[in-house]
């Protein structure tokens, strides 16, 4: 993996996540494992947990690995995140799972996870976009 300055992991899951289009939905596990941490799922699953109230990200677009809704936050409950992702066109089947072959984003390869954070660093070190 790249041989550059890293920004710490809450930010680059917050940044892939922020690649999930409308209308998709990934894993924990599998942003975790875009990022090269294999067993970090529930640390993804901290991080969106931890979102700073002024910071969108759609976390909504994230669900466990059998395609459920699995948060249990009293602020943002399973509700509100299954109807979030409806609105968006997911469908979810009687047993409350997505159907993955529908509606699973495929990620990203390494070298576009590795782009988004190089220009992720550059906007650390520069303070703006694209610089």
């Amino acid at each position: 993996m790249g041989d550059y300055p890293v920004i710490g992991f809450f930010e680059q899951v917050y940044r892939l996540v922020c690649q999930v289009p409308p209308g998709k939905a990934t894993s924990y596990g599998a942003i975790a494992r875009m990022l090269g941490h294999s067993h970090a799922a529930r640390t993804v699953g901290w991080a969106l947990h931890s979102l700073p109230p002024d910071r969108y990200v759609p976390w909504h677009r994230v669900v466990n690995s059998q395609g459920r809704v699995s948060t249990n936050c009293l602020e943002h409950g399973g509700g509100l995140q299954q109807k979030l992702l409806e609105q968006e066109g997911v469908e979810f089947q009687p047993d409350g799972r997505i159907d993955w072959d529908r509606f699973a984003w495929p990620g990203l390869p390494w070298p576009e996870v590795e782009a988004l954070l190089r220009d992720a660093i550059s906007e650390e070190v520069t303070g703006s976009p694209g610089e």
